[in-house]
């Protein structure tokens, strides 16, 4: 017997004074779904959870909740008017004798009950939304970008917790590893339409593509028609006095089909340029430590970072990760020990906190009034990488659009200061990037942009971030923070962290609680039993295990561009892609012929050492 919906939402349209938001979306809501609910930021996710949740009323259209089910929905910025602490808020609406699944969500969740709501953070404030929601245990919950200001060990909490619910959910993150273990549907918002497959986030990214290309084939089917029918409209008209009135009026609608599709929104034309070369040692850290009130953060750390090389932090909230990486910044002095700077350095610094943005500025005074950005006698011109750029273009490469230009800063999304600050960052040349938390609020295709610059960038990378998927796609060196002033070095990202972490007889060098000395980690000698030809060093070894992988997504993206190039009209249609292609496939056609003969090398090298 078929189960009736949780909810169900039906023709339901909804305009904020514009272009509609949803136009005839319908949505059904079983008992147990898991669904992923993905877009473009700005595309009406979290818009649609307040639809869903009952909070936002549509212009047409019904929504119908079974009469026996409930529905819980976390706030981006919780209302704590009233309470006088994070626990009274979560507690609220809750029996007393449920007040133990608050404890329970606090210490997973990592946030004290008894904050003060007057002196809590943010991410202190959505974290008890989280806890209250989780509490409360409706039979729907809607969470809306959980994840984040959430640590690893919170999100891999809060992942169990999902996994073993028997209520249904709708997720919204930026967290590809999140999505991908939770998920068994997708609900993609696009362009105001809304598709569904019941398929998990894993088939999320192939079901796009195929969407978009069988999209491009009729519009390519469409141009060539209304092609055909002006070209017979003008012939037509000198062959005869009268001319055919239905095939004009065809190729009037032909046109005006055209004309109302909805141009997909592009990604980021963000762009990094390094600036002059670095020393090939960037950062050297000997020896050092640095303690607040008598409790230790950094102990005795030693560390070497080469230029190129990608280094990523990871720990819990409040271990240090940022206070590690001032102290090899030189911002903060370290109470033992010694940091050296390489030559030549020239950083550029993603906060956390987005403290280079002021709220109360627009984006153009913003952009315009950064020193670095100014362009003398031109209002209206930043300077980007040594190129004067008109500000509103510089904005749009970041998808701002015009309305959004003297808006203040403070009316942005998480998503969009996070663009700003980057739009700013990336308008300078660099050679040593510090990206702190910079994941936060991104939606994918960003972060895919994000992880393609950082790819190709000539200089080095200091990362912190929680996005186990980003780690393992950008790092190739993992600081594990494991608190009271312990750190560990191990070569790759997260998943290479977990696997080393998890060996029994991983090297010394490598296990948990034993500071390391250097980012290049070395097993202790065996005893010179018998003459033994050496082993590939573990970075070797992992490097020789991970090229081939690397090389075969460089010959996708090979063949990808190659055919995007093999249109004989874009260079005429669009030269500025044009160029980007050509430029990219050059790029990437040098790293596939370095990457086969490192691995070429290394595989030699492994034989002889057998």
């Amino acid at each position: 017997m078929a189960r009736a919906p949780l909810l169900q939402l039906s023709d339901i349209s909804l305009t904020f004074g514009g272009a509609p938001i949803f136009d005839d979306l319908s949505l059904v809501v079983q008992p147990g779904d898991r669904v992923a609910l993905v877009g473009r930021n700005g595309s009406g996710k979290s818009t649609l959870m307040k639809v869903i949740a009952g909070l936002v009323e549509p212009d047409r259209g019904t929504r119908v909740l079974h009469p026996d089910a409930s529905v819980g929905y976390m706030e981006q910025e919780p209302d704590m008017a009233g309470f006088d602490s994070l626990g009274a808020f979560a507690a609220d609406d809750l029996d007393v004798a449920e007040h133990y699944r608050i404890e329970m969500a606090a210490e997973g969740l990592k946030f004290d009950p008894d904050r003060p709501v007057a002196t809590a953070s943010g991410g202190e404030r959505r974290r008890a939304a989280l806890a209250k929601l989780m509490a409360q245990a409706p039979d729907l919950m809607l969470l809306d970008e959980p994840t984040n200001h959430l640590d690893i060990e919170a999100i891999g909490w809060l992942e169990q917790q999902l996994r073993e619910t028997r209520a249904g959910y709708i997720l919204i993150s930026h967290d590809r590893a999140f999505l991908r273990a939770l998920t068994r549907a997708t609900l993609w918002i696009d362009r105001g339409a809304t598709r569904r497959q019941e398929k998990g986030f894993e088939d999320f990214e192939a079901w796009r593509d195929k969407v978009w290309e069988e999209e491009d084939q009729a519009r390519h089917k469409l141009n060539r028609k209304i092609a055909e029918e002006a070209r017979w409209a003008v012939e037509g008209i000198s062959a005869r006095r009268k001319r055919n009135q239905g095939r004009v009026r065809n190729l009037q609608a032909l046109r005006a089909e055209r004309a109302s599709q909805i141009k997909r929104q592009g990604t980021a034309a963000m762009a990094l340029s390094s600036g002059p070369q670095s020393g090939r040692k960037v950062i050297e850290a000997l020896g050092i430590s640095k303690s607040f009130e008598g409790a230790p953060i950094v102990r005795d750390f030693s560390l070497t970072i080469q230029r190129k090389d990608r280094v990523a932090f990871i720990g819990p909230n409040g271990v240090g990760k940022t206070t590690l990486l001032n102290l090899l910044m030189k911002s903060l002095e370290p109470d033992t020990g010694e940091v050296r700077h390489g030559t030549n350095l020239v950083p550029v610094v993603f906060d956390q906190a987005r403290a280079q943005l002021d709220p109360d500025m627009t984006l153009w005074d913003s952009l315009t009034g950064d020193p670095d950005m100014r362009v003398s006698g031109q209002a209206d011109q930043v300077m980007v990488r040594g190129t004067p750029r008109h500000v509103v273009g510089y904005l749009k490469d970041f998808l701002f659009d015009e309305r959004q230009v003297r808006a203040p800063v403070r009316s942005l999304s998480g998503g969009e200061k996070a663009r700003l600050l980057l739009a700013k960052l990336m308008a300078r040349d660099s050679n040593l990037l510090v990206l702190d938390e910079p994941t936060n609020d991104l939606d994918i295709e960003t972060l895919d942009l994000l992880q393609e610059l950082l790819d190709d960038y000539e200089g080095t990378v200091l990362l912190v971030s929680h996005d186990r998927d980003f780690l393992d796609r950008v790092a190739t060196t993992t600081v594990a923070m494991e608190g009271r002033g312990r750190q560990t070095v191990y070569a790759g990202g997260w998943t290479d962290y977990m696997a080393q972490r998890a060996t029994p007889d991983a090297p010394a060098d490598h296990k948990p609680g034993k500071p390391s000395s250097t980012a290049a980690t070395t097993a202790k000698p065996a005893e010179p039993a018998k003459p033994r030809k050496p082993k590939l060093s573990f970075k070797d070894q992992h490097r020789l295990d991970t090229l081939p992988e690397e090389i075969a997504r460089l010959e996708a993206e090979i063949a990808k561009l190659e055919g995007l190039l093999s249109d004989p009209d874009l260079f005429t249609r669009e030269p500025v892609k044009f160029a980007k292609a050509t430029e990219g496939l050059s790029t990437r056609q040098t790293a596939l012929a370095q990457a086969e003969e490192e691995w070429l090398t290394l595989a030699e090298k492994a034989e002889n050492a057998g």
